[in-house]
Protein backbone atom coordinates (compact mmCIF):
# COMPACT_ATOMS: atom_id res chain seq x y z
CA UNK A 1 0.00 0.00 0.00
CA UNK A 2 1.47 3.32 -0.98
CA UNK A 3 2.33 5.35 2.38
CA UNK A 4 0.47 8.64 1.29
CA UNK A 5 -3.03 6.44 1.46
CA UNK A 6 -1.17 5.23 4.79
CA UNK A 7 -0.94 8.98 6.01
CA UNK A 8 -4.68 9.98 4.96
CA UNK A 9 -5.93 7.20 6.33
CA UNK A 10 -4.69 7.67 9.86
CA UNK A 11 -5.39 11.41 9.42
CA UNK A 12 -8.49 10.26 9.12
CA UNK A 13 -9.07 8.21 11.90
CA UNK A 14 -7.48 10.36 14.40
CA UNK A 15 -9.09 14.00 12.96
CA UNK A 16 -12.59 11.97 13.22
CA UNK A 17 -11.62 11.28 16.74
CA UNK A 18 -10.42 14.19 17.86
CA UNK A 19 -13.62 16.09 16.57
CA UNK A 20 -16.03 13.86 18.16
CA UNK A 21 -14.09 13.58 21.32
CA UNK A 22 -14.18 17.55 21.65
CA UNK A 23 -18.08 17.75 20.71
CA UNK A 24 -18.94 15.34 23.25
CA UNK A 25 -17.10 17.34 26.20
CA UNK A 26 -17.98 20.74 24.81
CA UNK A 27 -21.72 19.30 24.82
CA UNK A 28 -21.48 17.73 28.27
CA UNK A 29 -19.44 20.20 30.14
CA UNK A 30 -21.28 23.38 28.51
CA UNK A 31 -24.64 22.39 29.01
CA UNK A 32 -24.49 24.20 32.86
CA UNK A 33 -23.17 27.65 31.17
CA UNK A 34 -25.71 27.20 28.40
CA UNK A 35 -28.56 26.83 31.01
CA UNK A 36 -27.18 29.73 32.64
CA UNK A 37 -26.94 32.17 29.76
CA UNK A 38 -30.29 30.95 28.76
CA UNK A 39 -31.55 32.02 32.07
CA UNK A 40 -32.45 28.78 33.40
CA UNK A 41 -34.52 27.46 30.25
CA UNK A 42 -32.88 24.02 30.34
CA UNK A 43 -35.23 22.77 27.03
CA UNK A 44 -33.52 25.79 25.71
CA UNK A 45 -30.32 25.34 26.57
CA UNK A 46 -30.37 21.46 25.31
CA UNK A 47 -31.66 23.09 21.80
CA UNK A 48 -29.00 25.45 21.08
CA UNK A 49 -26.38 23.08 22.94
CA UNK A 50 -27.80 20.36 20.25
CA UNK A 51 -27.55 22.87 17.36
CA UNK A 52 -23.63 24.03 18.66
CA UNK A 53 -22.75 20.07 17.83
CA UNK A 54 -24.10 19.98 14.72
CA UNK A 55 -22.65 22.98 13.35
CA UNK A 56 -19.17 21.88 15.18
CA UNK A 57 -19.52 18.90 13.42
CA UNK A 58 -20.20 20.14 10.16
CA UNK A 59 -17.41 22.56 9.81
CA UNK A 60 -14.73 20.71 11.76
CA UNK A 61 -15.58 17.60 9.47
CA UNK A 62 -15.73 19.98 6.31
CA UNK A 63 -12.53 21.53 7.20
CA UNK A 64 -10.89 17.93 7.87
CA UNK A 65 -11.99 16.85 4.64
CA UNK A 66 -10.36 20.12 2.60
CA UNK A 67 -7.49 19.58 4.48
CA UNK A 68 -6.47 15.94 3.57
CA UNK A 69 -4.88 16.46 0.70
CA UNK A 70 -1.42 18.62 0.69
CA UNK A 71 1.89 18.50 0.64
CA UNK A 72 3.80 15.57 -1.41
CA UNK A 73 4.76 12.40 -1.76
CA UNK A 74 5.59 10.14 0.85
CA UNK A 75 8.27 8.02 0.86
CA UNK A 76 9.17 6.81 4.43
CA UNK A 77 7.78 6.63 7.88
CA UNK A 78 9.60 10.06 8.75
CA UNK A 79 7.66 11.99 6.50
CA UNK A 80 4.15 10.42 7.14
CA UNK A 81 5.01 11.80 10.95
CA UNK A 82 5.71 14.95 9.75
CA UNK A 83 2.88 15.30 7.53
CA UNK A 84 0.78 14.07 10.29
CA UNK A 85 1.77 16.28 13.27
CA UNK A 86 1.14 19.01 10.84
CA UNK A 87 -2.17 18.18 9.54
CA UNK A 88 -2.97 17.63 13.23
CA UNK A 89 -1.77 20.38 14.39
CA UNK A 90 -3.89 22.73 12.09
CA UNK A 91 -7.20 20.79 12.67
CA UNK A 92 -6.55 21.24 16.69
CA UNK A 93 -6.05 24.62 15.92
CA UNK A 94 -9.42 25.43 14.69
CA UNK A 95 -11.24 23.11 17.34
CA UNK A 96 -9.37 25.25 19.67
CA UNK A 97 -10.58 28.67 17.62
CA UNK A 98 -13.94 27.61 16.99
CA UNK A 99 -13.98 26.73 20.95
CA UNK A 100 -12.88 30.30 22.03
CA UNK A 101 -15.14 31.79 19.55
CA UNK A 102 -18.74 29.82 20.68
CA UNK A 103 -17.75 30.58 24.16
CA UNK A 104 -16.72 34.56 23.64
CA UNK A 105 -19.97 34.62 21.82
CA UNK A 106 -21.98 32.83 24.31
CA UNK A 107 -20.22 34.79 26.92
CA UNK A 108 -21.05 37.78 25.04
CA UNK A 109 -25.25 37.03 25.73
CA UNK A 110 -25.08 35.64 29.27
CA UNK A 111 -23.76 39.44 30.45
CA UNK A 112 -26.51 40.89 28.56
CA UNK A 113 -29.07 38.78 30.13
CA UNK A 114 -27.51 39.55 33.94
CA UNK A 115 -27.64 43.01 32.78
CA UNK A 116 -30.89 42.96 31.64
CA UNK A 117 -31.72 40.99 34.99
CA UNK A 118 -30.05 43.71 37.31
CA UNK A 119 -31.79 46.57 35.67
CA UNK A 120 -34.37 47.38 38.10
CA UNK A 121 -35.40 51.39 38.94
CA UNK A 122 -33.60 53.27 41.57
CA UNK A 123 -36.40 53.03 43.77
CA UNK A 124 -39.58 50.90 43.73
CA UNK A 125 -42.60 52.66 42.26
CA UNK A 126 -45.04 53.79 45.36
CA UNK A 127 -48.14 54.46 43.33
CA UNK A 128 -49.40 55.25 39.87
CA UNK A 129 -50.07 58.89 38.39
CA UNK A 130 -53.61 58.53 37.53
CA UNK A 131 -54.54 61.26 39.93
CA UNK A 132 -54.15 59.85 43.32
CA UNK A 133 -51.60 60.52 45.89
CA UNK A 134 -50.70 63.39 47.41
CA UNK A 135 -49.11 64.92 43.98
CA UNK A 136 -52.21 64.77 42.68
CA UNK A 137 -54.01 68.29 41.97
CA UNK A 138 -56.77 68.60 44.09
CA UNK A 139 -60.30 67.29 43.31
CA UNK A 140 -62.95 69.80 42.52
CA UNK A 141 -66.05 68.73 44.30
CA UNK A 142 -69.27 69.90 42.42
Amino acid sequence: MDLTVVAYVIYLLVSLALTVWVARTLSRNGRVFLADVMQGDEKLADAVNHLLVVGFYLVNLGFVALYLRGGGDIDNARQIFEGLSKKLGVVLLVLGVMHLGNVYALNKFRRRGLMEREQNPPVPPQGFTGGQGPWAAPATGA
